[in-house]
C-alpha cells in the first residue's frame, strides 16, 4: 500500500495539506515537521509519497530525498524561484501558491505511476520465473506423454490441456503436471 507523509516546518501547514488530501479520498499516514521524523516513518512503511517544503526544521528537501528508502517518491512544494534550482529529475515539483486541483492531480499522477511501475516489475519477475529447470520440464513432458497415451491426444493438445487446466485452477503448469501424474 502506498503511504503519504506530509512534511513542512510549520505543523499547521502540514495539517492543512493533510486535510485537503483526506477530504479528497487520500489516506495520509502522518504529518511531520522534521526530516528525521519522515525518514524514521518511511523506514517503517513499504512505499509512499512524501510531500514536503523546500526546508524542514533539520534538513533541506534534497537531503531528505537522499535519505528516503527505495519505494518512496518526493513531491517538493516551493516557490517557483526555489523550484528552478531543482536539478534532480526524480523529484516531482509543484509551485506555490498551490492550487488544490493541481495538488490532487499531481498526487493522483504519482499514485498512477507507482502502480504502473509495480505492475511492470511484476511482469518482469514473472518472465524471469518462467525459465524452468530441467526437472520441471521433464515433469511437464511426462504429464503430456501420459495424456497422449491415455486420452489419445497430440503433444500440442496435451500441452494445451495442461496449460488450460493450470489457468483454470490457478496453479502453474508444473504443479498441474504433478497433479496429473499423481492421479495416474
Amino acid at each position: 500500500m502506498l503511504s503519504i507523509i506530509v512534511a513542512f516546518p510549520k505543523l499547521e501547514d502540514a495539517k492543512n495539506i493533510r486535510n485537503v488530501l483526506v477530504r479528497n479520498g487520500f489516506e495520509v499516514a502522518a504529518t511531520c515537521t522534521s526530516g528525521a521524523q519522515v525518514v524514521t516513518l518511511a523506514n517503517e512503511l513499504d512505499a509512499g509519497i512524501v510531500l514536503c517544503g523546500y526546508r524542514l526544521t533539520d534538513m533541506m528537501y534534497l537531503q531528505l530525498h537522499n535519505y528516503l528508502p527505495m519505494g518512496f517518491e518526493l513531491l517538493l512544494m516551493a516557490s517557483p524561484a526555489r523550484l528552478s534550482e531543482v536539478t534532480n529529475n526524480r523529484i516531482v515539483c509543484l509551485g506555490m501558491p498551490i492550487k488544490m486541483n493541481d495538488l490532487l492531480n499531481t498526487v493522483q499522477m504519482m499514485y498512477y505511476n507507482y502502480y504502473r511501475r509495480m505492475k511492470k516489475q511484476k511482469v518482469l519477475e514473472r518472465k524471469h520465473k518462467k525459465v524452468r529447470s530441467e526437472e520441471e520440464k521433464e515433469t511437464i513432458q511426462k504429464a503430456k506423454i501420459l495424456l497422449m497415451e491415455r486420452n489419445n491426444l497430440t503433444e500440442e493438445e496435451a500441452h494445451r490441456y495442461i496449460q488450460k487446466t493450470s489457468m483454470d485452477s490457478g496453479t502453474n503448469m508444473v504443479e498441474t503436471a504433478q497433479m496429473l501424474l499423481a492421479l495416474q
